[in-house]
């Protein structure tokens, strides 16, 4: 009947954590919706500070359709972010490994280095910048 999409920067999840921010994307979106839900089932073991009863499930998206539609319109709507930024940042190839830490984006880390829109607080991220301070 109706969803949203929401979103928080990798400025934000460098200061807040990677949960938090995620619990703040889904306020945004949930702040979006058209229609407003008389129950809300979210994955995992936390409840966004949202004004809709609801409750959590643990290994929710394989085991509720909704939410498992949910993961996928996320995916989906990132991948696409990705592909912007694939424009965006030429020699990275965002829209063949789409940001996800596989070898071959983190070698494109260390040869291109860190951008904006790399999370800072990610392990492999904080290495390539203590690199990129020591040349």
């Amino acid at each position: 009947m109706a969803w949203a999409i929401g979103r928080a920067e990798a400025s934000e999840i460098d200061q807040l954590n990677i949960l938090q921010a995620t619990l703040l994307a889904m306020c945004r979106a949930f702040s979006q919706l058209q229609i407003m839900p008389d129950w809300v089932k979210v994955d995992g073991t936390f409840y966004p500070d949202i004004a809709s009863p609801g409750e959590t499930i643990i290994q929710g998206d394989s085991l509720v359709a909704e939410i498992s539609a949910a993961s996928i319109l996320a995916k989906v709507a990132r991948d696409d972010e990705m592909s912007t930024l694939d424009a965006l940042y030429p020699g990275y190839e965002f829209s063949k490994h789409k940001g996800y830490p596989t070898k071959f984006h983190l070698e494109k880390l260390g040869k291109l280095g860190v951008t904006e829109q790399h999370r800072k607080s990610f392990s492999p991220v904080k290495k390539q910048l203590a690199l990129e301070i020591e040349a």
